[in-house]
């Protein structure tokens, strides 16, 4: 009876243990799902906007739900919230860039739709290369070059439809100034006491200083509307969910499964799925010259990414937030 006993736990803990291909699989499925939750954000910001809640009060329920998400996932993780004097300065002029690179991303839908505005902004992994290459003296490669001859192509054909007609310029301005800030942000927390500060307080901290920027100008009126269409308190905090908690958990998850580079490849989904919102969801129209911009843009941060490991290194900030835990030794 013993020795039987002993052979089903070897058997329940040979099973626990996941083998390569089983992780692999699951790595994959998290990078996919961490992707197309961030891609959700206009599938829960479009309804709200659309309600007549202005761009600012939309983040301000967005970065408030997001808090005590993320303080509870901290107190699960057991990590402290003190921050030394040196760091609270610098985390508020982060937050300030996160701030404004949501802001300029949500105020452009109106001027050029969600499905372009997300592919667009998808050229910052194009922008932080290229800020290392000119700041910070990294060498930027032939690849690098193409890869950015290849996303300019596909921006050019976004940018007049089939029909002749040209994006707004104001739209395209927004999105290129939503992409530098985020490519300036995750520059910057990976230098000086930024770099030591693991990724799940730092955001944490990122989105409290942020909300001040949209405490400034929220509108009492939203209550409101809200209160007059409760669906709307879905969508502000599945807003806060998706694009912000299950997308961070599941880059991590998937990170210790693949590794950084294959995750920052998914990232690729991210785009694809605004894109299938905007056009299953709300309509947006999608020719052939759009799709084919959109896939040169696509194709062109996915070879800069694998390409290069500076690079990676900086999109996915997002390694130090769930790190491994050493098993006791028996």
């Amino acid at each position: 009876m013993l020795a039987l006993r002993q052979k089903i736990s070897t058997f329940a803990a040979e099973n626990r243990e996941s083998t390569p291909m089983t992780d692999s699989v699951k790595g994959y499925t998290l990078g996919v799902l961490a992707a197309a939750s961030y891609g959700t954000n206009p599938l829960f910001a479009l309804p709200l906007l659309g309600a007549g809640i202005d761009a600012f009060s939309v983040l301000f329920l967005r970065y408030f739900f997001a808090i005590p998400m993320l303080a509870l996932m901290m107190v699960a993780r057991g990590r402290g919230f003190g921050l030394r004097r040196g760091q609270v300065l610098p985390l508020f002029v982060l937050g300030i860039l996160m701030a404004l690179s949501s802001l300029t991303l949500y105020v452009s839908y109106a001027y050029i739709g969600a499905a372009i505005a997300s592919t667009l902004l998808f050229i910052y992994p194009i922008l932080v290369t290229v800020i290392m290459g000119l700041f910070f003296h990294e060498r930027i490669t032939l690849t690098t070059v193409l890869c950015i001859v290849l996303a300019t192509t596909g921006i050019g054909l976004l940018y007049r439809g089939d029909d002749g007609a040209v994006l707004h310029p104001y739209g395209l301005l927004l999105v290129f100034l939503s992409a530098l800030s985020y490519a300036i942000y995750l520059v910057a927390v990976n230098k000086g006491q930024m770099k030591d500060i693991p990724t799940l307080k730092l955001t944490l901290y990122v989105i409290v200083f942020g909300l001040f920027l949209f405490a400034f100008r929220f509108q009492p009126a939203t209550f409101g509307i809200l209160c007059a269409r409760p669906l709307l308190w879905v969508s502000a905090f599945c807003m806060a969910l998706f694009p912000t908690a299950v997308s961070l958990l599941c880059t991590s998850a998937a990170i210790q499964k693949i590794g950084s580079t294959p995750v920052a490849i998914l990232g690729a989904v991210e785009p694809v799925t605004a894109v299938a919102i905007a056009i299953l969801i709300f309509n947006e129209q999608l020719t052939l010259r759009l799709a084919l911009g959109m896939l040169l843009v696509i194709l062109s941060v996915t070879f800069i990414i694998a390409g290069g490991s500076a690079t990676t290194h900086h999109l996915l900030r997002v390694r130090k937030m769930f790190p491994r835990l050493r098993r006791r030794q028996r």
